[in-house]
């Protein structure tokens, strides 16, 4: 990405203030599978985004490619919420068979879900099964 669309774009990446700010006080944590990395403040002292100590340590990501957060995996979810504080890989249980990988969100996209009557589906609902009665005033 050019100069110009790291100091103008947020939704590209890490702005130039965030990539400033994690090099002088982040130490970075780790990696997830997705390439999204995951740092915390070197310093314990450090304030919230209100201004004020919140007795934790700060924790961000650094996305890689577009800001999705629903690119964060939720073993990852819960270590920026401070649910523990052992990176995932410590705390995590081996894989489900069941357990689907990644599908990014395609709300406002072509591949987003619309049901059969949605107009960009040609606005054809199925017909009734004949269990509805309309109503009508008498």
């Amino acid at each position: 990405m050019s100069i110009l669309g790291k100091i103008f774009t947020w939704w590209n990446g890490a702005t130039i203030g965030t990539s400033l700010f994690t090099s002088r006080r982040g130490e970075k944590v780790g990696t997830d599978a997705q390439g999204n990395t995951y740092y915390r403040s070197k310093n314990k002292r450090d304030l919230n985004t209100a201004g004020s100590y919140s007795g934790g340590e700060r924790r961000w990501v650094i996305y890689e490619g577009a800001n999705d957060a629903s690119r964060v995996p939720p073993e990852w979810h819960g270590w920026l919420h401070g649910a523990f504080d052992d990176v995932p890989e410590s705390n995590l249980p081996p894989a489900r068979i069941w357990e689907a990988d990644y599908t990014p969100n395609a709300t406002g996209t072509p591949n987003a879900y619309r049901p059969q009557g949605a107009l960009e589906m040609g606005g054809k609902r199925a017909r009734t099964t004949g269990d509805y009665e309309a109503w009508t005033p008498e």
